[in-house]
């Protein structure tokens, strides 16, 4: 892990990427290629679509259809990880999706709903490793919940107590510590540029 990113490196995300903000999950999954990951989630590639922007109508139409009985998630090859962008789902946060997933392979997801509920999952070989709400970070579970602790703290988690916890990043240092975990930077150009595989993933 050589990753040095930092909450304030993620600033852009609230200034270019609002609304993705107010509700999104991203998840990194290594080793897999972006249509693979498609069909083991139950979805057939469809729509291709440039730019995590653009990403935003199309989940929300969904949404408005089909509620969350089908999840659009969108799919993307960065290096040896397939990165996912979920405006407005939890895919990459639910267990049966991403526990198999992770067998034999890295998988960081996290997730934020517009109620400010959060979510950082650290999954490797089937296990989940590390779990937490970003908002209180000091509340973790998992089977090696303090592994990461040096790189929480790096990354801009405030690991003091409760009622003294700095959190006004805590966004942005999920972002910082799924980089340094993975070695995958998104970047605002990367956001812009990268050409995603959609599907629709169903939940029920």
């Amino acid at each position: 892990m050589t990753a040095t990113t930092t909450a304030t490196d993620y600033a852009w995300l609230d200034e270019r990427y609002a609304a993705l903000m107010e509700a999104y999950c991203v998840t990194l999954v290594e080793g897999i290629a972006p249509e693979e990951l498609l069909r083991e989630l139950g979805a057939e590639p469809d729509e291709r679509i440039s730019g995590v922007e653009a990403l935003a109508e199309p989940s929300y139409d969904a949404w408005d259809e089909y509620d969350d009985d089908l999840l659009l998630v969108a799919v993307a090859a960065v290096g040896d990880w397939t990165l996912m962008v979920e405006h407005n789902g939890y895919v990459g946060i639910t267990d049966r999706f991403a526990l198999p997933l992770s067998r034999g392979r890295t998988v960081v997801s996290h997730f934020r709903n517009i109620n400010a509920v959060d979510h950082f999952y650290w999954f490797e070989d089937g296990d989940i490793r590390l779990h937490f709400e970003p908002l209180f970070p000091h509340r973790r579970d998992g089977s090696r919940p303090d592994e990461l602790l040096a790189e929480m703290r790096e990354s801009g988690f405030d690991l003091g107590k409760e009622e003294d916890q700095d959190v006004s990043l805590h966004t942005e240092a999920a972002f910082a510590l799924a980089h340094r975990i993975t070695g995958v930077r998104p970047t605002p150009e990367l956001f812009e540029s990268l050409e995603f595989v959609c599907g629709l993933v169903p939940m029920r």
